[in-house]
């Protein structure tokens, strides 16, 4: 399993963490800004960071009911067994009810959002539940998008409240593009806690393509190995662009 997967994992000690009023769980304040950076590696990333979104701040319409429902389940595996659970779902903005991209207003933005449990997430009912064949995730560190994130707008982000909940206030969480598909780095720094065993992350990002179906774009780096799984995934469009691809501004 190639190590590109962790590209980022190692950048420092970057934020891109909650709102300014958000506090650890011990009522320190939590990281904000990407103004901190400890070498020449981690300012080149925090340069190219997309701006992150808190998706506690986000209102989102109905859902896109697919043929496998609005909510698509699955495991993040690799030859050794499963790593994560996965689930996700596209939603329409608010006020679209139902979410069918077939009647959507041209120039609909459809938000792509993927909870992600490393290991399991105590429910036998989803995912790998009972089923998690991999030891326990003492550390994930990286969720990405394996393929080009078609129609992507440059807006996506991720539950900061759930960050904080899981690694508390130094928690670091990045936002990058990587070979025209997303990267979120979840850096927690060495020992204490870390992204880990059955704490939930959301992460979402935004695209004017609606889903074609679930493929096998997704991945998460655990353990310090990457797996690999399914999820909503949109047609390639070459006329909706990418802003991953699409030339960035001099700063």
């Amino acid at each position: 399993m190639t190590r590109r997967f962790a590209i980022l994992a190692t950048v420092g000690t970057i934020a891109l963490a909650a709102c300014s009023d958000n506090t650890g769980r011990d009522g320190e304040e939590a990281v904000t800004d990407l103004d901190r950076v400890a070498s020449d590696g981690a300012a080149e990333a925090a340069a190219k960071a997309l701006p992150a979104g808190d998706f506690a701040e986000l209102t989102l319409g109905a859902k896109i009911a697919g043929p496998r429902g609005e909510d698509v389940e699955g495991a993040l595996s690799n030859a050794a067994g499963n790593f994560a659970d996965i689930r996700s779902y596209v939603a329409c903005p608010a006020g679209i009810d139902p979410c069918d991209p077939a009647s959507a207003p041209a120039g609909t933005v459809f938000t792509y959002v993927h909870v992600v449990h490393p290991g399991e997430d105590n429910d036998p009912s989803t995912g790998d539940g009972e089923g998690n064949t991999s030891s326990d995730v003492e550390r994930a560190s990286e969720f990405r998008l394996t393929m080009p994130a078609h129609g992507f707008t440059g807006q996506a982000g991720y539950s900061k409240a759930e960050a904080l909940a899981a690694i508390g206030a130094k928690a670091d969480v990045i936002v990058t593009c990587h070979e025209g598909g997303i990267v979120w780095t979840v850096n927690a720094g060495d020992g204490g806690d870390q992204w880990e065993q059955a704490e939930p992350l959301t992460f979402y990002w935004q695209s004017t393509v609606p889903p074609a179906g679930p493929r096998d774009a997704y991945a998460i780096f655990a353990n310090y190995t990457a797996a690999h799984g399914p999820g909503p995934y949109p047609a390639a469009d070459e006329a909706a662009g990418n802003a991953c691809t699409a030339p960035r501004a001099a700063g």
